[in-house]
Protein backbone atom coordinates (compact mmCIF):
# COMPACT_ATOMS: atom_id res chain seq x y z
CA UNK A 1 0.00 0.00 0.00
CA UNK A 2 1.41 3.37 -1.04
CA UNK A 3 0.76 6.18 1.42
CA UNK A 4 1.10 9.86 0.60
CA UNK A 5 1.84 12.58 3.18
CA UNK A 6 -1.02 15.00 3.79
CA UNK A 7 -2.19 17.47 6.40
CA UNK A 8 -5.32 16.88 8.44
CA UNK A 9 -6.92 19.96 6.87
CA UNK A 10 -6.25 18.79 3.31
CA UNK A 11 -7.38 15.29 4.19
CA UNK A 12 -10.71 16.55 5.51
CA UNK A 13 -11.25 18.69 2.41
CA UNK A 14 -10.28 15.87 0.05
CA UNK A 15 -12.56 13.41 1.78
CA UNK A 16 -15.45 15.87 1.84
CA UNK A 17 -15.09 16.45 -1.90
CA UNK A 18 -15.11 12.70 -2.48
CA UNK A 19 -18.11 12.13 -0.24
CA UNK A 20 -20.25 14.65 -2.13
CA UNK A 21 -20.60 12.07 -4.92
CA UNK A 22 -21.01 9.05 -2.65
CA UNK A 23 -24.05 6.91 -3.36
CA UNK A 24 -25.56 4.42 -0.95
CA UNK A 25 -25.24 0.75 -1.79
CA UNK A 26 -28.88 0.03 -0.93
CA UNK A 27 -30.50 3.03 -2.59
CA UNK A 28 -31.16 4.83 0.67
CA UNK A 29 -31.08 8.58 1.12
CA UNK A 30 -28.33 8.82 3.73
CA UNK A 31 -24.73 7.74 3.03
CA UNK A 32 -23.04 6.06 6.01
CA UNK A 33 -19.32 6.47 6.61
CA UNK A 34 -17.10 4.64 9.11
CA UNK A 35 -14.13 6.35 10.72
CA UNK A 36 -12.57 3.32 12.37
CA UNK A 37 -9.59 3.17 14.68
CA UNK A 38 -8.30 2.75 18.20
CA UNK A 39 -9.01 5.56 20.69
CA UNK A 40 -5.35 6.57 20.46
CA UNK A 41 -5.96 7.51 16.82
CA UNK A 42 -8.60 10.10 17.80
CA UNK A 43 -11.10 9.11 15.13
CA UNK A 44 -13.60 11.58 16.53
CA UNK A 45 -11.40 14.55 15.64
CA UNK A 46 -11.12 13.39 12.03
CA UNK A 47 -14.85 12.69 11.78
CA UNK A 48 -15.63 16.19 13.04
CA UNK A 49 -13.17 17.75 10.58
CA UNK A 50 -14.80 15.95 7.69
CA UNK A 51 -18.29 16.86 8.91
CA UNK A 52 -17.31 20.54 9.12
CA UNK A 53 -15.88 20.38 5.61
CA UNK A 54 -19.10 18.81 4.35
CA UNK A 55 -21.21 21.53 5.94
CA UNK A 56 -19.09 24.19 4.26
CA UNK A 57 -20.03 22.47 1.01
CA UNK A 58 -23.73 22.63 1.85
CA UNK A 59 -24.13 19.01 2.92
CA UNK A 60 -25.58 18.02 6.31
CA UNK A 61 -23.51 15.61 8.37
CA UNK A 62 -24.03 13.95 11.73
CA UNK A 63 -21.09 12.67 13.79
CA UNK A 64 -21.86 9.76 16.11
CA UNK A 65 -19.31 8.11 18.41
CA UNK A 66 -19.56 4.53 19.60
CA UNK A 67 -18.57 5.68 23.09
CA UNK A 68 -22.17 6.93 23.33
CA UNK A 69 -23.37 3.36 22.82
CA UNK A 70 -21.41 1.58 25.51
CA UNK A 71 -23.20 -1.09 27.50
CA UNK A 72 -23.81 -0.41 31.21
CA UNK A 73 -20.82 -0.93 33.48
CA UNK A 74 -22.45 -3.96 35.07
CA UNK A 75 -22.29 -5.70 31.69
CA UNK A 76 -18.93 -4.33 30.50
CA UNK A 77 -17.17 -5.32 33.72
CA UNK A 78 -19.02 -8.58 34.39
CA UNK A 79 -15.75 -10.50 34.02
CA UNK A 80 -13.50 -7.80 35.48
CA UNK A 81 -12.35 -4.35 34.46
CA UNK A 82 -9.64 -5.60 32.11
CA UNK A 83 -11.23 -8.48 30.27
CA UNK A 84 -9.98 -8.37 26.68
CA UNK A 85 -12.70 -10.64 25.28
CA UNK A 86 -15.42 -8.47 26.82
CA UNK A 87 -13.85 -5.34 25.33
CA UNK A 88 -13.53 -6.94 21.91
CA UNK A 89 -17.02 -8.33 21.62
CA UNK A 90 -19.20 -6.97 24.39
CA UNK A 91 -18.47 -3.38 25.38
CA UNK A 92 -20.47 -1.69 22.64
CA UNK A 93 -24.21 -2.07 22.22
CA UNK A 94 -24.24 -3.03 18.56
CA UNK A 95 -27.94 -3.86 18.75
CA UNK A 96 -28.71 -0.29 19.78
CA UNK A 97 -26.51 1.04 16.97
CA UNK A 98 -28.49 -1.03 14.46
CA UNK A 99 -31.80 0.08 15.97
CA UNK A 100 -31.16 3.76 16.70
CA UNK A 101 -28.58 4.74 14.07
CA UNK A 102 -28.60 2.42 11.07
CA UNK A 103 -32.26 1.42 11.06
CA UNK A 104 -33.60 4.97 10.60
CA UNK A 105 -31.22 5.41 7.65
CA UNK A 106 -32.40 2.33 5.78
CA UNK A 107 -34.30 2.91 2.51
CA UNK A 108 -37.71 4.23 3.48
CA UNK A 109 -36.46 5.11 6.98
CA UNK A 110 -37.25 8.25 8.93
CA UNK A 111 -33.73 9.74 9.09
CA UNK A 112 -34.37 10.31 12.81
CA UNK A 113 -31.16 9.20 14.55
CA UNK A 114 -30.28 8.96 18.23
CA UNK A 115 -26.75 10.44 18.52
CA UNK A 116 -25.98 8.67 21.80
CA UNK A 117 -27.72 6.33 24.19
CA UNK A 118 -25.50 5.92 27.24
CA UNK A 119 -23.45 8.32 29.39
CA UNK A 120 -20.39 6.24 30.35
CA UNK A 121 -19.32 8.66 33.09
CA UNK A 122 -22.65 8.73 34.93
CA UNK A 123 -23.38 5.14 33.78
CA UNK A 124 -26.95 5.90 32.87
CA UNK A 125 -29.05 6.70 29.83
CA UNK A 126 -27.96 9.97 28.24
CA UNK A 127 -31.53 11.01 27.27
CA UNK A 128 -30.24 12.94 24.29
CA UNK A 129 -32.88 14.10 21.78
CA UNK A 130 -33.15 12.53 18.37
CA UNK A 131 -31.58 14.34 15.43
CA UNK A 132 -33.35 14.57 12.08
CA UNK A 133 -30.89 13.99 9.26
CA UNK A 134 -32.29 15.37 5.98
CA UNK A 135 -32.14 13.31 2.77
CA UNK A 136 -28.61 13.47 1.43
CA UNK A 137 -27.22 14.09 4.91
CA UNK A 138 -24.33 11.89 5.93
CA UNK A 139 -23.64 9.77 8.98
CA UNK A 140 -20.04 9.65 10.19
CA UNK A 141 -19.74 6.92 12.82
CA UNK A 142 -16.39 6.82 14.60
CA UNK A 143 -14.88 4.44 17.09
CA UNK A 144 -12.84 1.24 17.48
CA UNK A 145 -13.45 -2.20 15.99
CA UNK A 146 -16.12 -0.98 13.57
CA UNK A 147 -15.32 -3.21 10.62
CA UNK A 148 -16.13 -6.50 12.28
CA UNK A 149 -19.89 -6.08 12.73
CA UNK A 150 -21.28 -6.06 9.17
CA UNK A 151 -22.58 -2.53 9.59
CA UNK A 152 -23.94 -1.22 6.25
CA UNK A 153 -21.30 1.41 5.55
CA UNK A 154 -21.05 3.01 2.12
CA UNK A 155 -17.44 4.09 2.68
CA UNK A 156 -14.99 2.95 5.32
CA UNK A 157 -11.93 4.79 6.61
CA UNK A 158 -9.40 3.23 8.96
CA UNK A 159 -6.99 5.29 11.07
CA UNK A 160 -3.98 3.01 11.35
CA UNK A 161 -1.32 3.00 14.06
CA UNK A 162 1.61 0.61 14.03
CA UNK A 163 1.75 -1.68 17.08
CA UNK A 164 4.57 0.43 18.54
CA UNK A 165 2.76 3.73 18.00
CA UNK A 166 -0.46 2.28 19.38
CA UNK A 167 1.33 1.14 22.53
CA UNK A 168 3.06 4.51 22.98
CA UNK A 169 -0.08 6.57 22.45
CA UNK A 170 -2.43 4.43 24.52
CA UNK A 171 -2.65 5.65 28.14
CA UNK A 172 -1.09 3.23 30.60
CA UNK A 173 -4.42 2.44 32.21
CA UNK A 174 -5.85 1.36 28.85
CA UNK A 175 -2.96 -0.75 27.56
CA UNK A 176 -4.73 -3.90 28.61
CA UNK A 177 -6.89 -3.36 25.48
CA UNK A 178 -3.91 -3.76 23.13
CA UNK A 179 -4.43 -7.52 22.61
CA UNK A 180 -7.95 -6.75 21.38
CA UNK A 181 -6.53 -4.53 18.65
CA UNK A 182 -3.95 -7.17 17.73
CA UNK A 183 -6.80 -9.65 17.35
CA UNK A 184 -8.75 -7.13 15.27
CA UNK A 185 -5.79 -6.78 12.92
CA UNK A 186 -5.75 -10.55 12.44
CA UNK A 187 -9.47 -11.18 12.15
CA UNK A 188 -10.77 -8.06 10.38
CA UNK A 189 -7.59 -6.83 8.62
CA UNK A 190 -8.97 -3.27 8.65
CA UNK A 191 -6.18 -1.76 6.57
CA UNK A 192 -7.03 -4.12 3.71
CA UNK A 193 -10.79 -3.94 4.21
CA UNK A 194 -11.13 -0.15 4.40
CA UNK A 195 -11.69 2.06 1.37
CA UNK A 196 -9.38 4.73 2.82
CA UNK A 197 -6.44 4.24 5.17
CA UNK A 198 -4.85 7.03 7.19
CA UNK A 199 -1.57 6.33 8.93
CA UNK A 200 -1.26 8.39 12.09
CA UNK A 201 1.85 7.06 13.85
CA UNK A 202 2.99 10.68 14.14
CA UNK A 203 -0.16 12.78 14.65
CA UNK A 204 1.64 15.82 13.25
CA UNK A 205 2.38 14.12 9.94
CA UNK A 206 -0.40 11.86 8.72
CA UNK A 207 -0.30 9.95 5.45
CA UNK A 208 -3.09 8.35 3.51
CA UNK A 209 -4.11 6.03 0.73
CA UNK A 210 -7.51 6.25 -0.84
Amino acid sequence: MRLEPITWERLADTLADRLLDLKTADGGAWPRIAVDGAPAGDTGALARRVADALRLRGRSALVVGTEGFLRPASLRFEYGHEDVEAYYSGWFDTGALWREVFGPLDPGGTGRVLPDLWDPVADRASRSPYVQLPPGGMLLLHGPLLLGHWFPFDLTLHVRLSPGALARRTPEGERWTLPAFARYETEADPAAAADVVVRADDPRHPAWSG
